[in-house]
């Protein structure tokens, strides 16, 4: 039997709503999702605990401008969790995904100069998905201020997104 394509979950501005996240996460797990990736602005590094729901997932995490990035990359090795710094990259059926918060220029700048096939950013609070060259810009929205809670399933393989409204149980 052939392997599914991997599909990305993606979260963002969780903002220490951890019900909240937990009832993301379990969406983006009933969803299919095989990858998580969360944007920052945890604000509560025990916030990552609720990303290892789904099992043997691949979980990813940027700290953002809310986020005390070495608290959040301590946290994270202590987990199991992948923190590259202020951004990170994917490649799945191939493609190459890039992921940032969004808040800091240099980390923007550098994905311009080198543009990935998707970029995954929060920060905003308003979930987007536009292409900007050759790259397709893709914000989940957020887990706090927005209305409606919104995340993001990424399909690389065949270059669609979904976002999906959150309800909290």
């Amino acid at each position: 039997m052939p392997t599914p394509p991997p599909l990305v979950g993606v979260l963002s501005d969780s903002h220490r709503q951890r019900r909240r996240t937990a009832a993301a996460v379990s969406l983006l797990r009933d969803a299919g999702a095989t990858v998580l990736v969360h944007l920052g602005d945890l604000e509560d590094p025990e916030i990552l605990e609720e990303l290892l729901v789904i099992a043997a997932t691949e979980v990813h995490v940027v700290p953002g401008n809310m986020d005390d990035p070495q608290e959040i990359a301590a946290a994270a090795r202590r987990l199991g969790i992948h923190c590259p710094g202020l951004r990170g990259e994917l490649h799945l059926a191939s493609k190459r995904i890039a992921f940032t918060h969004g808040h800091a220029p240099e980390a923007l700048e550098a994905l311009r100069r080198d543009p990935p096939d998707y970029l995954l950013y929060g920060h905003t609070h308003v979930a987007a998905d536009e292409r900007q060259g050759a790259t397709r810009w893709i914000n989940p929205g957020a887990l706090h201020r927005a209305n409606p809670y919104r995340v993001a399933l990424l399909d690389p393989a065949a270059d669609r997104v979904a976002h999906l409204v959150v309800e909290e149980r």
